[in-house]
């Protein structure tokens, strides 16, 4: 884990059938930004954001062949099991690509997105976040 109090950087990993998913986590004061790559080609083919109290919404981007990428799947059961421990906002990047990837490991890559999700849950919990709020002027002010 690397950080400076403001900012931490935690990288947790899942293998199956042959692959391995990866999360880089970064805390951002009180948001969340995580990014999952995994397989032969790592690349972003989704985003996927929430927060406690807000529903999960991803935006897949194009493939190569024109066709929507669909690592969503793994992004959004990642984001079902932190979302109760969320603090802020979350924003989750999933780009795994295997080559002539099997249904055996299609078949893993909701197994393996809900793993990643417990570990960084876990995390998440144990992380002694001590962020002073923002402060902001009222409606009476105005910048000087």
């Amino acid at each position: 884990m690397e950080g400076d109090g403001l900012m931490t950087t935690q990288t947790f990993q899942t293998t199956q059938q042959g692959y391995t998913i990866q999360a880089a986590v970064t805390t951002i004061g009180p948001d969340i930004l995580i990014v999952v790559t995994g397989g032969d080609h790592p690349h972003i083919g989704d985003v996927t954001t929430l927060t406690a109290t807000t529903g999960l919404q991803t935006i897949k981007y194009p493939s190569h062949d024109g066709r929507f990428h669909k690592d969503n799947i793994v992004g959004e059961q990642l984001a079902q099991q932190i979302q109760s421990v969320l603090r802020g906002s979350c924003t989750i990047t999933s780009g795994i690509h295997v080559d002539h990837i099997s249904q055996a490991q299609i078949d893993a890559a909701v197994p393996m997105g809900r793993k990643l999700g417990v570990q960084i849950k876990q995390w998440l919990h144990d992380q002694p976040f001590s962020i002073s709020a923002p402060v902001y002027y009222s409606d009476q002010e105005r910048p000087k």
